[in-house]
């Protein structure tokens, strides 16, 4: 360890001790009798290593809520050097903090609250406009409960957005409000910037900056993953607020992300909802795995050494829906086997309806521009196959022909006359007028249509497309280049 590092641990145990004696209470005590550091002592060794020398700015910090995202934020902050002021409507956990104990329970926070108060980097108030008047940011950390119905009650979040606009009316210099809460998308630009602006009178991105900054810490385990964490998003108002939010986590080996608000607010639902995701597709293969006398670890180890494709980038993001011959196919087997065993799994079940509502959202969207001759792009279930086999895109344009539309396709890797077999049959099945239908040109084929569909980003479709202006584009796969078209009314994402 560094002799730098060495002097922080010791000197903030004994500035802990001495508050801790000063107050009657006793020192946490860290438990090294496995032969290794406990948690809570990990943890604070890896909060003191930030104390050492790095020319970093300090900043003058309020956090708005105390819980254990609030007492995390203030103590971590404090331990990096910066002056923090916790507020919090409920007067016990004030006077917690303020006698060096920690409000929630938490590896590691006791103590490490003792060292930030007793160095005086640390205090809590009751008062907001007197931790306005002495900061220059404030991290708004409080609650957003589930109401009865599941949506998002955000009165906490509205009380202090008027309490921090109305100490900002009376004071000078720019100030920097970050929501860490958790909020759905929009909430800061339709909730918190109105009230803020209403109490102060002043303007955002001018008198005051905004910014949204989500926390991915888990209780637990919250202190080590501030300081590591996966990620660190920075939704800005404008660059200024992003700026001075981002220096707050200077020196931290995270990917930084600065992007629009709205988008910071969405990451996190996007988060936990896969997280959420991850744990009941586990259970649900550890129920059917049970029925069929395996054991669902052994199963799992391997399912996730699979860095290639399981646990990966691939199939996580937006596009149009699966297909083929492999995952339709066996997803249904498998649920078939699981309701012979009365296992019910609601999540995989769930799967195939949420694909066929894909399908339905891409015909809904071409039926809603009211036009009549469309150009599909892309036929078979993936690029660089002919196989039709459950090829969402199959779908969409049997429901196309069944609808009236006048439908032209092209796909390079499908022709009507070279078709064969069960390829052939399916695809016969579902669209009787396939001969008439495909054709081998794109030019042809987008020349028809008043609206291309693109479901396949091969270059010679691309191609087509560029060199016709006018359509309407569906966009079922983000294709290159698309950035192109983003501004243009006439580009339609299926999801974005």
């Amino acid at each position: 360890m560094a002799k730098g590092v060495s002097i922080a641990i010791s000197t903030g145990r004994m500035l802990a001790q001495g508050l801790a004696a000063r107050e009657g209470q006793s020192m946490p005590r860290i438990d090294n009798s496995q032969g290794g550091d406990s948690l809570a002592a990990r943890e604070f060794k890896g909060v003191a290593e930030s104390f050492a020398p790095s020319g970093r700015a300090v900043r003058r910090v309020a956090v708005f809520g105390l819980g254990y995202v609030g007492s995390v934020t203030a103590a971590c902050l404090a331990s990096r050097g910066h002056s923090v002021i916790g507020v919090d409507v409920r007067r016990e956990k004030v006077d917690m903090i303020n006698r060096g104990q920690s409000p929630v329970v938490e590896g590691g926070l006791g103590e490490l609250i003792f060292g930030e108060v007793a160095a005086g980097r640390l205090s809590a108030t009751t008062n907001p406009a007197d931790a306005v008047a002495n900061t220059d940011i404030a991290l708004v950390c409080v609650g957003t409960p589930s109401a009865a119905n599941g949506s998002l009650l955000t009165t906490y979040l509205e009380r202090v957005s008027e309490d921090i606009g109305a100490a900002l009316a009376g004071r000078a210099g720019r100030y920097t409000v970050v929501i860490r809460s958790t909020v759905l998308p929009w909430t800061c630009e339709q909730i918190v910037l109105p009230r803020l602006q209403a109490a102060s009178g002043l303007r955002a991105g001018e008198d005051f900056g905004v910014a949204v900054n989500p926390e991915f810490l888990r209780e637990g385990s919250s202190i080590r993953d501030f300081f590591e964490p996966p990620k660190i998003v920075i939704g800005q108002f404008d660059a200024v607020s992003g700026d001075v939010v981002a220096q707050l986590y200077e020196g931290m080996s995270a990917p930084v992300f600065r992007v629009p608000l709205a988008v910071a607010e969405m990451v996190k639902y996007a988060d936990n909802g896969f997280h959420a995701l991850k744990t009941g597709f586990a259970n649900e293969i550890g129920a059917v795995c049970k029925a069929m006398g395996l054991d669902s670890h052994a199963v799992m180890d391997i399912f996730v050494a699979d860095t290639k494709l399981n646990i990966s980038r691939a199939y996580l993001r937006p596009g149009f829906a699966f297909g083929g011959s492999c995952l339709p196919k066996d997803l249904r087997a498998l649920i078939h086997r699981a309701r012979t065993s009365d296992v019910p799994l609601p999540i995989l079940e769930s799967v195939c309806i949420s694909n066929n509502g894909q399908i339905d959202r891409a015909f809904n969207v071409i039926e809603a521009t009211g036009k009549r001759r469309v150009g599909l792009l892309g036929l078979a279930f993936k690029s660089g196959t002919d196989d039709l086999r459950e090829s969402p895109l199959v779908a969409l344009a049997e429901r196309l022909v069944g609808r009236g539309f006048d439908l032209q396709i092209y796909d390079p890797q499908v022709s009507a006359s070279r078709l064969l077999g069960a390829n052939r049959a399916f695809a016969e099945a579902r669209i009787p007028c396939l001969s008439q239908c495909v054709s081998d040109s794109p030019d042809e084929v987008v020349n028809h249509a008043e609206v291309c569909v693109v479901g396949a980003a091969d270059p010679e479709s691309i191609a087509a497309l560029r060199r016709v202006d006018g359509r309407i584009v569906v966009d079922l796969v983000r294709f290159p280049g698309s950035v192109d078209y983003q501004d243009d009314p006439r580009y339609i994402g299926i999801s974005w």
